[in-house]
């Protein structure tokens, strides 16, 4: 018998139920034992218990230290404040790590695209400082901080060391933001000077993107400022098919939440319609994450062969449903 876990389980809002009771059977189908606690965050738990964030739900998180959570509902322009920012600030989950890679019968422009997005969490203009001056005239403030430049830096060099990666690109616009941005850059430079093995550059953050469109495959580890990180993480996902089959997770010193990136789809929930693909793969990084690596691989291994048949969702071009999917996927583990 292996070991076993008790993980706090965010189903979310929209397709959210659907793609975590898919990643569920997925995990239980590759032979890991987990005991699931399941809690609400966004729109489900203002529902139910009148807050967006409940004490419980953030309770279950720091009690069981880690996470798998489904897509929650935002909304654009008013209503409530991000969730998900929320709950990293609370937390101090303060990087996130998006690998991106290509995967076998999913349509993209490039082919063999590896590289990993490792973005600042906490601070930036997501630090939520704007007010209205005058009517008329609002003002954001932009937060970078010694401490957090250099708490990511660290990570992602130890990301790199620790996983074969070679380079590290520090992404900035210090040409026009001086003091915020240049502070980021003598953060990473004291960091990079401690690991002379790994290739380190800086690239302005608008020729990132240009670079990025006409050569992916020059890039290994991205390191950023949270608003730049949360543009081209998505910028980078469109280089592989979308963000239908990027992980994500998003790690603290004392936790970590592994969550798919794309959205909650509310028109769409309960119709059997959604791709679980991010939200798997998010497993297999929280698989890797506790140690579980064989496990981790087969699923990897698993979602890899059922797209090579041509097994797929319909955003990806094929014709099954979310359940039928992930039981390709857990028929594959199983043989």
């Amino acid at each position: 018998m292996g070991k076993s876990y008790k993980l706090t389980l965010i189903e979310g809002d929209g397709i959210g139920p659907e793609v975590s009771q898919a990643a569920c059977r997925v995990i239980a189908a590759a032979g890991v034992l987990v005991e699931w606690e399941p809690v609400l965050l966004g729109a489900r738990a203002q529902e139910w218990h009148g807050s967006l964030m409940p004490e419980e739900a953030l309770a279950s998180i720091r009690r069981n230290k880690v996470a798998l959570k489904g897509p929650v509902t935002t909304p654009i322009g008013e209503g409530f404040p991000s969730v998900n920012v929320q709950l990293r600030k609370v937390l101090d989950l303060y990087a996130t790590l998006r690998p991106v890679r290509n995967l076998p019968h999913v349509s993209s422009r490039y082919q063999d695209v590896d590289l990993v997005v490792v973005r600042e969490n906490t601070e930036d203009l997501y630090a939520g400082k704007e007010h209205e001056v005058v009517p008329g005239v609002v003002e954001s403030l932009k937060i970078i901080t010694e401490v957090a430049s250099t708490r990511i830096a660290r990570f992602a060099f130890a990301y790199a060391a620790e996983n074969g990666r070679k380079k590290v690109t520090a992404v900035h616009k210090a040409n026009i933001m001086k003091l915020s941005d240049g502070l980021f850059l003598e953060c990473c430079r004291r960091v990079a000077s401690q690991h002379p093995a790994i290739e380190y550059n800086e690239l302005i953050v608008d020729n990132t993107c240009l670079q990025l469109v006409m050569d992916p495959l020059q890039f290994d580890v991205l390191l950023m400022e949270n608003l730049y990180g949360d543009i081209i993480s998505d910028l980078c996902a469109g280089l592989v098919g979308g963000i239908g089959i990027v992980p994500g997770a998003n790690i603290g010193k004392e936790g970590a939440v592994f969550e798919a990136v794309h959205g909650s789809w509310p028109a769409a929930a309960g119709q059997d319609l959604a791709n679980p693909t991010a939200l798997i793969l998010s497993g297999v990084m929280m698989l890797r994450h506790l140690g579980e690596q064989d496990a981790a691989r087969r699923i990897e291994q698993a979602v890899v062969a059922v797209l090579r048949q041509g097994v797929c969702t319909r955003d990806l071009g094929g014709s099954v449903g979310t359940k039928e999917y992930s039981g390709a996927i857990c028929r594959e583990l199983q043989r």
